[in-house]
């Protein structure tokens, strides 16, 4: 289930959706939520989005990509 950004904690894997001209996306990698910003949780690089929700990142989402 999908929860508003306001309520994103830190410091933990979680999956992200943006809007992009109007339409909303996941984005297919885990990120964290750090004093700094968002950043890919697989390499550590800040990330320049704009999230809307989050939820969870499960570790089937990982392994589904391969």
């Amino acid at each position: 289930m999908w929860k508003d950004i306001s309520s994103a904690r830190f410091d933990c894997d979680l999956q992200l959706a943006v809007i992009e001209r109007g339409t909303p996306h996941e984005l297919v990698f885990p990120c964290r939520r750090t004093p700094e910003g968002w950043e890919n949780a697989e390499n550590g690089r800040l990330v320049d989005v704009s999230p809307t929700h989050w939820r969870e990142w499960e570790q089937t989402m990982t392994l589904s990509r391969s």
